[in-house]
């Protein structure tokens, strides 16, 4: 491809440098476990909301949905309304109550009422298996950008590529902790949104600001035609290709407010109502920049087409920054690419810091230590995770390079809403819940999510596996939330209602409560 290569490492280099003094500046200030876990909950609704939205907009809505929608359409875009519709979900249900509830992980709000350790060493299991999932997606999307920027084309040099990325996110996180973290999450959100929106501005002023133009050129520049607008390229022609779009929606739908990462973003503002502001910010840039999406998009399918958008190193996942070629030549595709790049740095920064916190605060302390670790060495404990959840992730992205991003986070969301969703429920709602059904539905879930993914067209068997040479596919789907989520819901059931183990009213009255009002919970 015919970038500048020096232009495109030059803006990438002092991202990174800028941002590395911001982490290094922040992170100087933490003092205690609770500056280190959630910036000391400093942050104003409109802060953190921006910082939810620039730690959710991934490499997969940038990169992955991009190129969805440049190669398969109206299906493509279906991503982008599942994650818009889905923070209804945490605005009305998780945000608040979570807030009042929990003071650094998810862990807490489990195991409230529950018998500790056993239900903090799982939440802390679930959630370092999670953010895993998504940090390998996040790292395919890496080694496809710079695959792109720097044109390699060997998976060896991707490999290489990948591994800088896994060394600087670790080092956000070492330095910076969440308060360094988060502000990289608002430099990132703030220059993502403005980049996707001059993109769309640049290109609907190419055709006359209109978007059926862009749309009608789309149509001429794909082998389905007209198609392309239509629903059904990718999720239609037959029943089980429908059930596989209904199993993706359900992911996107619930996964959202039971990703790990988002939760812990709700303990860095000071009260439920900055929470909830959170919500409601991060929701309305989110459906602009989705929307932007939209005409990104079908706009690289209009000027790059599809057969180049495949051809070229990273497939799908490259339509935005060739576009970004197309329209503004070498400059606008070093610009879009520091800000892809930024856009996967802080999101594995956000969740390598959920990871470390997750294990450190749940395992190390409460399980371990029994609730008497020194935060100096909790915090000491939490940095040590996360230079092994950076190793972990790097060795993933480099087996899933080539994947689309989109669909690899789908599967992400398919395991946060199989094994968090429907406990965070029951806990918050069930009064007869107890520690046995908290265990079945956390391990039940994620355990069925795994083994149907693994033995899923998205692993083997179709030549978009993961694993396209072998096939040992059994599940017919690509997504198992279908499946995996109902199947949460009723191990929890069930746990329960096989346990002898009584409810502790007093303490279900006082969570209650202070889900409610936050009393109790050292609300400012």
């Amino acid at each position: 491809m015919g970038g500048n290569t020096t232009v495109n490492l030059v803006v990438f280099g002092v991202f990174v440098l800028l941002t590395l003094f911001v982490v290094y500046r922040a992170g100087s200030r933490n003092a205690t476990a609770s500056d280190y876990y959630a910036a000391g909950s400093s942050f104003t609704g409109r802060q953190n909301g921006i910082a939810l939205s620039g730690d959710f907009l991934s490499a997969a809505s940038f990169l992955g949905i991009s190129g969805s929608i440049a190669v398969n359409g109206y299906d493509g875009f279906l991503y982008s309304i599942g994650w818009v519709v889905s923070w209804l979900l945490g605005l009305m249900i998780i945000s608040e109550r979570l807030r009042n509830t929990g003071r650094f992980t998810l862990g807490d709000v489990l195991a409230y009422r529950m018998r500790q350790r056993p239900v903090r060493a799982a939440a802390a299991n679930v959630t370092l298996v999670i953010s895993l999932f998504y940090m390998v997606a996040q790292m395919a999307g890496a080694g496809a950008l710079m695959a792109l920027l720097l044109d390699v084309h060997t998976k060896g040099a991707q490999a290489v590529v990948i591994a800088v990325v896994g060394v600087v996110m670790v080092l956000y996180v070492l330095l910076g902790g969440m308060k360094g973290t988060t502000w990289v999450q608002i430099i990132k959100g703030v220059l993502l949104l403005m980049c996707v929106s001059l993109i769309t501005v640049f290109l609907l002023g190419k055709f006359g600001f209109s978007l059926s133009a862009i749309l009608e050129t789309a149509t001429r520049q794909t082998p389905l035609g007209e198609r392309v607008l239509e629903p059904g390229v990718r999720y239609g022609g037959s029943p089980l290709a429908r059930l596989d779009f209904i199993s993706l929606a359900l992911a996107l739908l619930l996964g959202t407010a039971s990703l790990p990462h988002v939760l812990m973003r709700f303990y860095t503002v000071p009260n439920a109502r900055e929470a909830r502001r959170s919500v409601v910010w991060a929701t309305g840039l989110m459906a602009t920049f989705y929307l932007c999406t939209l005409v990104i998009g079908f706009g690289a399918l209009a000027l790059v087409g599809s057969d180049a958008i495949a051809q070229a190193p990273g497939g799908e996942n490259s339509a935005a920054p060739l576009l970004a070629f197309e329209v503004g030549g070498a400059v606008l595709l070093g610009v879009v690419s520091a800000v892809a790049f930024a856009t996967i740095l802080a999101v594995v920064a956000g969740l390598t810091l959920t990871a470390s916190a997750s294990f450190a605060h749940d395992v190390y302390a409460n399980v371990i230590k029994h609730g008497k670790a020194d935060p100096r060495s909790e915090v000491r404990v939490a940095r040590l995770t996360a230079v092994v959840v950076g190793l972990l992730s790097i060795l993933g992205g480099i087996a899933a390079n080539g994947q689309n991003v989109a669909f690899l986070v789908a599967l992400a969301f398919a395991l946060a809403a199989s094994a968090n969703l429907p406990t965070i429920i029951y806990s918050m709602f069930w009064k007869r819940f107890n520690t046995n059904g908290t265990l079945w539905s956390l391990y039940g879930g994620m355990a069925s999510c795994i083994v149907l993914i693994a033995f899923s067209p998205a692993v083997s068997g179709s030549p978009s596996s993961i694993l396209p040479d072998v096939d040992f596919q059994w599940f017919p789907l690509g997504n198992p939330g279908l499946v995996s989520i109902p199947f949460s819901f009723l191990c929890g059931w069930l746990g329960t209602l096989l346990s002898k183990e009584q409810a502790d009213p007093v303490k279900q009255a006082e969570m209650e409560v202070r889900s409610l009002t936050g009393i109790g919970s050292g609300l400012r």
